[in-house]
């Protein structure tokens, strides 16, 4: 029986480490920004998009070494996608992961600034992976995730969804996808690509992910009670997704990395599918 909390929790520590030792705390800090920095990115949270990362590259032969640049990189990316949706002109949140959000500690300007950092320094890690054409493959996929055609047309379509007005399931997938599900593909295909998968393999990778980061954010608004309208319809496409997501897998060789990425889809969807 796997034990997915005790290599969760492993993984966590390991991507936490190496995040720390890249952006340790300066004898001297203008502005606050480093502490800023360090605030958002070593604070509570999962580290999902790592773990997949590296999951994912040591179910096609890599190690974790091999994939904890690439894991650095699309957490700080993250990171950054979090500091500025908190923004008053975003979604003007003042609290996250039971703490105050960076800018109501810090300042707008600083926050800002932050964020802007963490954007530019995730690209700054990718040359550290190991193999120069997987670190190229890197760069490309985490900036479709993270671009226009991802991330940032997610965040444009889900401030106009909250213009009101009725949202179908569709409108509501398509910003899952854009957002949720574009980065967690990117963490499946930057690890495969870390631990040298062919083409193939990284395409299943990425559909693996996108499923998965769809079904994450519909399990995510049922537990906040986000769209009610919508919630049993969400519940029957948690478990569509899954079961999707875990297909795309079939293709990976039988072991501990493959086990853990089919425990972390069924996860994520097994409270609301009882």
């Amino acid at each position: 029986m796997i034990d997915l909390d005790g290599a969760l929790a492993a993984r966590k520590q390991a991507i936490e480490t190496e995040l720390d030792r890249r952006f340790p705390a300066p004898a001297e800090d203008p502005g606050r920004l480093l502490e800023a920095l360090r605030y958002s990115l070593l604070g509570p949270g999962k580290r999902l998009r790592g773990c997949i990362v590296t999951w994912a590259c040591e179910a096609v032969g890599g190690s974790v070494e091999d994939a904890l640049a690439a894991a650095c990189a699309i957490e700080c990316l993250h990171t950054y996608t979090l500091v500025h949706d908190d923004l008053p002109a975003m979604d003007d949140d003042d609290e996250r992961r039971g703490r105050p959000t960076s800018h109501k500690v810090f300042g707008e300007a600083t926050a800002i600034l932050a964020g802007d950092a963490l954007l530019t320094e995730a690209f700054g890690l990718l040359p550290d992976v190991r193999d120069p054409e997987a670190a190229l493959f890197c760069v490309r996929t985490l900036a479709a995730a993270g671009g226009i055609s991802g991330v940032i047309l997610g965040q444009v379509r889900d401030l106009l969804l909250e213009g009101g007005g009725e949202v179908s399931m569709a409108d509501l997938e398509r910003v899952h996808a854009e957002k949720t599900g574009a980065l967690f593909a990117a963490a499946a295909q930057m690890g495969g690509a870390c631990g040298g998968a062919d083409g193939a393999t990284l395409s299943a990778l990425g559909d693996y992910g996108r499923l998965l980061g769809i079904a994450f954010q519909h399990a995510d608004d049922l537990d906040d009670a986000d769209r009610p309208e919508q919630a049993a319809a969400a519940r029957r496409r948690l478990a569509e997704l899954v079961a999707k997501a875990k297909a795309r897998l079939g293709g990976l060789a039988d072991g501990p990395a493959k086990v853990l990425l089919a425990a972390l889809a069924e996860r994520t969807a097994a409270r609301h599918l009882s």
